[in-house]
């Protein structure tokens, strides 16, 4: 069958990337949608069972370090188009390994940007109609200050917008920030941001960077805050919280980002940079006491009965005291905003986790990875 398109999804087992490479399937059957993930321990096949057998799917495993496979793949399905989000994104994971982190977002872009080059660049039309769009992240950005600890009236509204809606400082990320990673994640990823546009600059190749927010939703990976808490409250388990969690994020609903992804690859401007965000800044202290109530409720229990189980442990090393980003550009350029507003989000999150405890009972035990390794290692 002839595609109208060849897109590679990097990193389409994981938590935003299943969510991106099911809407391209399910919305664009003229498109053949490869998922490329090496199904490291964030990789989860399980989050796509619904859409594996569509026509227009295929799954490779691979690691986007290898770059003679990569250079293969391109050329294979005569690939014209990357939405790059396979990432080592973890911050303690990085603190304890960032040779890890290193090698993964920082060679694995490379490569994966070589190999786009030279396949483009000996086709006889080059880069026209084709794009590598790179999802980054807003840790790139530093810190902002904690100027208003209790809160404002958020300066930004949106369909999404809700009476809570504060902001807890002044400033907020633009695109034209300046970068200060303060972590090995953050650093591995603006170095990788920094390969894609030189990628532009250098040799024209069509690139797109968008940096995110904090996401939330379905078949995320139970080492972030909201489904490990989510987990350990049903089990009454303890809440390990950093500091006194008064660290501020900006969260958006995983659908929402793969809408942007969507339209941002489609629509944006090349060479351009795009922030994608919430709106929406919690303190991590009050998102906690919101899953507390919200699962007690949702499992019969007392609302709130599991507060004490929030426990405040040692900060860890350079943890960013407020990010918070301006997604106005996007919304203005091409008219995307967020359409859930988080109190709806967080509902229908709690309810996904509560209603597919077997899928956690495999991702914490490690079964999942014993069966895609199996399926796979005579590939």
């Amino acid at each position: 069958m002839d595609f109208k398109r060849n897109i590679i999804i990097t990193g389409g087992a994981g938590f935003i990337g299943s969510h991106v490479v099911r809407l391209f399937v399910n919305k664009y059957p003229d498109y053949h949608i490869i998922n490329l993930d090496k199904l490291t321990y964030a990789g989860n096949l399980a989050n796509l069972k619904d859409i594996e057998d569509k026509p227009n799917y295929t799954f490779v495993k691979a690691d986007i370090c290898d770059f003679p496979k990569m250079q293969e793949l391109l050329q294979q399905y005569h690939v014209d188009g990357i939405i790059h989000l396979a990432a080592e994104s973890h911050v303690d994971r990085s603190i304890k390994d960032p040779f890890t982190f290193a090698q993964t977002n920082v060679m694995g872009t490379l490569s994966l940007l070589q190999a786009a080059k030279l396949y483009w660049e000996s086709l006889p039309e080059k880069y026209e109609g084709k794009r590598f769009y790179h999802i980054s992240t807003d840790e790139v950005y530093g810190a902002l200050e904690l100027t208003n600890p209790e809160g404002l009236p958020s300066p930004f509204t949106t369909k999404a917008s809700s009476a809570h809606h504060h902001a807890y400082g002044r400033e907020f990320f633009t695109e034209d920030r300046r970068y200060q990673p303060h972590s090995p994640y953050s650093a591995s990823k603006a170095s990788s941001d920094h390969f894609v546009r030189a990628f532009h600059d250098t040799y024209g190749m069509p690139t797109i960077v968008t940096n995110c927010s904090n996401n939330y939703g379905p078949y995320q990976f139970p080492e972030k805050l909201i489904p490990l808490f989510i987990n350990n409250i049903r089990h009454r388990k303890p809440l390990p919280v950093y500091g006194k969690g008064e660290n501020v994020r900006d969260w958006l609903y995983v659908e929402d980002h793969a809408r942007a992804i969507d339209l941002i690859f489609h629509k944006g401007r090349i060479a351009d940079t795009y922030n994608i965000g919430g709106f929406n800044e919690w303190k991590n202290i009050d998102i906690i006491k919101v899953l507390i109530k919200t699962v007690d409720r949702l499992l019969g229990r007392k609302e709130g009965e599991d507060m004490d189980l929030i426990t405040y442990v040692t900060d860890r090393p350079g943890h960013d005291k407020r990010y918070a980003i301006d997604s106005r550009k996007l919304q203005r350029e091409l008219g995307w905003e967020p359409s859930l507003q988080f109190e709806e989000g967080i509902e229908k999150t709690v309810r996904w986790y509560l209603d597919n405890q077997e899928w956690m009972d495999n991702v914490t035990s490690g079964d999942y990875q014993k069966y895609y390794d199996n399926m796979y290692k005579n590939r």
